[in-house]
């Protein structure tokens, strides 16, 4: 079971999941510009960004994250996206074992590893440098379907240090990232129940035809086994591609 809260670090997503049975595993996890620090029964790892599909595979029972707005991971982790991009890495290998093995200690004994996550998270964003409004810029100008270059003249950067920023606060350039979010957009669309068409449209895709490539390119997956994956309960919600992660 997967369910999801907010978390007390602005823009930052707290979530929770318990295995499944045998044979009905989590779906795979579709890009969407965040990175995630997880806690998994004891261990703490950290999701980079991804530019596939990424198919976990059951090797917890119990899971705790906390979904960083993207760009925000980085001054937080203290490394920049770019060295995490398509990664699951132990936190180890960042902060270093003994420190990571002291905070999941904590982290376990709590009686809300996600509270306690979230706690852990605020504290060092806290002694962290504050988070950078031009990416937040970037982000909204391009979740709003503007195009990198209209992007790159309204937050003052050419395109070479657009480029070279992107990479460092969301692990691609910010021509990946508009693809990113454009498909997330489509697919709130279609959870919405739009005909795909009329939703690659508003998505700003050039057509239905273009989504369909950008969902296997992107997704893994078509548009028709995207759907027929959703539950129903997902089917009809409101359009919102800058809220849940997107599973296919």
């Amino acid at each position: 079971m997967y369910e999801e809260r907010p978390a007390l670090l602005d823009g930052a997503v707290l979530w929770t999941r318990t295995a499944v049975p045998a044979g009905g595993g989590p779906g795979a996890v579709l890009p969407d510009g965040c990175m995630d620090l997880i806690w998994a029964d004891g261990h703490l790892l950290v999701a980079g960004p991804d530019t596939r599909a990424y198919v976990p595979g059951e090797t917890a029972a119990r899971y705790a994250g906390i979904r960083f707005a993207p760009g925000d991971a980085p001054r937080v982790l203290g490394v920049p996206a770019r060295e995490l991009r398509d990664r699951r890495i132990g936190l180890g290998a960042l902060w270093g074992d003994a420190e990571a093995r002291r905070l999941a200690d904590r982290i376990t004994a709590a009686p809300d590893p996600a509270a306690a996550l979230d706690a852990l998270v605020r504290d060092r964003a806290a002694e962290a440098t504050g988070p950078d409004p031009l990416l937040g810029t970037v982000v909204a100008r391009l979740a709003e379907g503007r195009s990198v270059a209209a992007t790159a003249r309204e937050v003052g950067l050419g395109a070479r240090q657009l480029h070279r920023r992107s990479l460092d606060a969301f692990g691609y350039g910010p021509k990946t990232l508009a693809r990113v979010l454009r498909l997330q957009r489509a697919l709130a669309l279609v959870r919405a129940g739009l005909p795909y068409a009329t939703a690659a449209l508003r998505a700003g895709c050039a057509d239905q035809a273009h989504l369909a490539r950008e969902t296997r390119a992107l997704a893994g997956t078509t548009l028709s086994a995207y759907t027929a994956s959703l539950p129903v309960s997902a089917k009809s919600e409101t359009p919102d591609p800058s809220g849940s992660r997107t599973t296919a």
